[in-house]
């Protein structure tokens, strides 16, 4: 697809282009529908709606800005205008009102989206080059859980990393670089590629201290558990592996990529960020691939669930991630 082409030619593998489910596609107004190709992605793991402008229609300025604003009430996402050709007075006009578009091969322009995704990477990651990348820390903390498994996470070449994690080869390459950049591990190979991490597993953990950051991308609160894709979270899974009391508040956990299809289905009860039945945790990688042979309860892995804690002064969580640190890293 041109444009999916187009945008990855400039930002590399930064962009993902997928169909919006029927079921969200059934909220928007038919007028819409009609008018627009409806698509999602990801810009560095932000969602965004793009809008399409179907070729044979007019375009207005005017009523397309409330077609955008309609579409990002809906989705609750930022909203791109795509169009196949422009006029230079309909750019100049699009600029000036900094609304998101893009013309396949000719223009790249959004303002909104880089201003979002400069607030979200100072607020999550701090200075970037100090912190692993969220597909780099799911590898490590699997190599650190994972002691006993029969097949080893260096066993495995890079290629059947990617398939058993559920991400491209160029990801886990980038994750695999991601930690020799931090002298973690060595890759050897050379068609072949594996892992090999340099230390035992307390020397790796205390090495690795100052690159993990939490998981935790952001908080909403539901009043209905989802679907069964979600893992408990938070102070709802330190009873399993610590001496500590569930709270009051329900907490769980469930991957961003699949949170954001829930909204966009509109499956999230009562969805706000102050209140409700269940705190939901959006997570930045999958929290079922380091479950398997780990928890007996639906929990959340133990180590995640420490990065996702360690800044909490509670002394009672305090002695609990002490708890967890004893377990499964000494």
């Amino acid at each position: 697809m041109e444009l999916e082409r187009y945008i990855k030619d400039i930002l590399g593998n930064h962009f993902t282009l997928a169909d919006v489910p029927k079921e969200a596609l059934a909220l928007l107004p038919l007028y819409i529908k009609e008018e627009y190709h409806i698509s999602q992605g990801e810009f560095w793991g932000y969602p965004v709606i793009l809008m399409a402008l179907k070729q044979d229609l007019d375009f207005h300025t005017q009523r397309t800005e409330k077609h955008l604003q309609t579409i990002a009430d809906i989705f609750q996402r930022k909203v791109v205008l795509v169009m196949e050709e422009m006029q230079s007075y309909t750019r100049r006009r699009l600029i000036e009102k900094k609304i998101n578009f893009i013309v396949p091969g000719k223009q790249l322009f959004l303002p909104e989206l880089l201003i979002d995704l400069r607030e979200r990477f100072s607020r999550n990651y701090g200075n970037k080059t100090d912190t692993l990348i969220p597909s780099a820390q799911q590898l490590f903390l699997y190599y650190m859980l994972h002691r006993h498994s029969k097949i080893q996470l260096t066993d495995l070449t890079l290629k059947e990393i990617a398939k058993k994690f559920n991400y491209t080869p160029t990801a886990i390459s980038m994750a695999a670089e991601n930690l020799k950049k931090f002298d973690l591990c060595d890759i050897k190979g050379s068609k072949e590629k594996n892992i090999v991490f340099k230390e035992d597993r307390p020397a790796l953990w205390h090495m690795a201290q100052k690159h993990l950051v939490t998981p935790v991308l952001k908080e909403v609160f539901i009043d209905k558990i989802p679907d069964k894709r979600v893992l408990a979270s938070n102070v709802s899974a330190l009873p399993e592996y610590s001496d500590m009391n569930p709270g009051a508040q329900q907490y769980y956990a469930i991957e961003k990529k699949h949170y954001y299809h829930l909204r966009a289905a509109g499956a999230l009860v009562n969805e706000n960020p102050d209140e409700g039945q269940i705190c939901l945790e959006v997570w930045k990688y999958d929290p079922y691939v380091l479950t398997y042979g780990i928890t007996e309860d639906s929990n959340v892995d133990p180590l995640s669930l420490f990065l996702s804690l360690k800044d909490n002064e509670d002394e009672r969580i305090e002695m609990a991630l002490d708890q967890i640190i004893e377990k499964f890293i000494w």
